[in-house]
């Protein structure tokens, strides 16, 4: 799910530029392809669903997110694909899909107790009797957040000439309050008269308490990977990467 600063048009025509790089892409594809109906929650631009037709997907597609500017860019490149504003609170299904996916580390901005358990209640409802629910979030054992410094910035290319570069850092603000990290992301290109910045914060669970609140949905782990090459998980693992289904399946 992208961050609320992809709201802005700009940076929204830019979000799939800086995430091209992403190794997730094909393990979702997969998850995608194999599955009549999707619902794909913070779709952003809606890049996977987008693919997932482009390689043959004839079912129902559909992409949720709040932010309209991501929204825009996605109808435009595939009308025919169902895009919804709004996030997990403001829509509801009954058994309607038969894999739900949620891509970038978005299950992470799923931030108090209480949203985390409607929103877990509104996927169990969505899910078919055989229905998956994918996604993934940060192993906080493996310490991301402490790679979120100036000192590492990334480049990306966006049109053409010198001011086509955007330079863009993170900074994790100290101390941390508990499983929440929140940091800045700012960007900077030669185009723009000041660069712009972000504030976020995301959740680092537990592989316990996730599972603590999975069950407590009536969700069920089927499986678990730490990487996108499906290497199990382990206490180091970069991610919890999670397949649930229906405990009463």
């Amino acid at each position: 799910m992208p961050d609320r600063a992809f709201s802005e048009p700009v940076l929204a025509e830019l979000y799939d530029v800086l995430n091209s790089s992403r190794t997730d892409y094909d393990f979702y594809l997969d998850v995608v392809l194999a599955a009549p109906r999707v619902l794909d929650v913070g779709c952003g631009t809606g890049e996977l669903l987008i693919s997932a037709r482009k390689a043959g997907h004839q079912g129902q597609l559909s992409g949720l997110d709040p932010a309209a500017a991501m929204l825009v860019q996605a109808r435009r490149r595939a009308p025919d694909i169902e895009w919804l504003l709004g996030d997990l609170r403001t829509h509801r299904w009954q058994r309607a899909f038969d894999a739900v996916v949620m891509t970038g580390h978005a299950f992470q901005v799923l931030l108090g107790d209480d949203e985390l358990r409607s929103a877990l209640t509104t996927v169990r409802s969505a899910l078919a009797d055989d229905g998956r629910f994918v996604f993934e979030t940060r192993n906080p054992a493996a310490r991301a957040w402490e790679r979120w410094t100036p000192e590492h910035v990334r480049e990306v290319r966006y049109g053409d000439g010198e001011s086509a570069t955007v330079r863009v850092w993170d900074e994790v603000e100290l101390p941390l309050r508990g499983d929440r990290v929140t940091f800045t992301e700012t960007f900077e290109t030669a185009a723009w008269p000041r660069p712009r910045t972000s504030r976020s914060t995301l959740r680092f669970l537990t592989p316990e308490a996730l599972s603590g609140f999975l069950t407590e949905a009536g969700l069920r782990i089927e499986t678990q990977y730490g990487d996108w090459d499906r290497s199990p998980l382990t206490e180091t693992s970069p991610e919890i990467i999670t397949v649930a289904v229906r405990a009463d399946a």
